[in-house]
């Protein structure tokens, strides 16, 4: 899932590449992506890209000024936005492939691209509304603070008021606003904190070390991400990690070999020597296979 990183690096790639153009045709090659239907995405049609931005793990591209409208999409898991400098003129059929939506543009230089929204896979998550504030977004409407913006004192006051586990309370979007399973895992991490650790029970040096992990790791994140071409987004986020997806690997802090703890749709990964004092933490789903 694109996070915090990805997600700001692609709002800047839009502020670099179409601020500035006029939305042409839009094309709707999955009905069921569209969360809204006042105002209809034809509205779009005509008006000015005047601005893009990430709202936690959701992208928002800003069309017109005083009056304007907000095209906003939450990737999910599988999603993707892909830039192309010469589309295809013809209508996409829909339901055939991973394009779910396409906006034509009208570029300064006379030229005519346009973006996709794309889904892998067959479980359909995408999302996109059309809205005229960004809190008409439900999602949006609940976000807790950015993770990028909150301080130590309010990350410590956020994390009093809650029982969950360390790993699950990074990813509430309620609680913290754009990190999801992958750079939680590397968060904790560096922090050498177990993703089992209850929140509101870190002493107040844990709760220094998780907040410094977490600007680190996701500014480290955002300064590889921004600036690449958006197809290359994804390798960059995978090359630039220390456990997640790393699971057999030996770690590359102490040499441990990198654990996972799987559930029913996600698994998360973490090193027994640098967080949990050499504990291996019980994984569910490789339990109830062994009874």
């Amino acid at each position: 899932m694109p996070e915090l990183p990805e997600v700001e690096a692609l709002a800047q790639f839009l502020r670099a590449h179409a601020v500035g153009a006029v939305v042409g045709r839009v094309d709707v090659a999955a009905l069921s992506v569209l969360k809204t239907f006042d105002p209809p995405i034809s509205d779009l049609q005509g008006r000015d890209v005047s601005g893009a931005a990430r709202f936690g793990k959701h992208l928002g591209i800003r069309c017109g000024e005083e009056d304007g409208l907000w095209l906003i999409t939450h990737l999910s898991r599988a999603g993707w936005l892909r830039w192309s400098d010469n589309p295809s003129a013809t209508p996409p059929k829909p339901g055939k492939g991973p394009l779910a939506l396409r906006v034509h543009l009208f570029a300064p230089d006379g030229g005519t691209p346009a973006f996709d929204l794309t889904e892998a896979g067959t479980k359909k998550r995408l999302a996109v509304w059309l809205v005229r504030t960004p809190a008409e977004v439900p999602g949006i409407a609940r976000l807790g603070p950015d993770a990028l913006d909150v301080t130590e004192p309010a990350l410590a006051e956020l994390l009093s008021k809650s029982s969950q586990r360390i790993k699950t309370a990074l990813t509430d979007q309620s609680v913290l606003a754009g990190i999801g399973n992958a750079y939680s895992d590397e968060i904790l991490h560096v922090a050498k904190l177990s993703p089992f650790a209850t929140a509101n029970k870190l002493g107040a040096e844990e709760v220094a070390a998780l907040h410094g992990a977490m600007r680190s790791t996701l500014t480290d994140a955002v300064q590889r991400s921004v600036g690449q071409d958006a197809a290359r987004l994804k390798g960059e986020k995978r090359s630039g990690m220390r456990v997640h997806a790393r699971t057999g690997l030996p770690c590359p802090v102490c040499g441990d070999t990198v654990r996972e703890v799987s559930f029913a749709e996600r698994s998360f990964q973490y090193c027994p020597t640098c967080q949990t004092g050499g504990k291996i933490l019980a994984d569910r789903r490789m339990s109830r296979l062994l009874k």
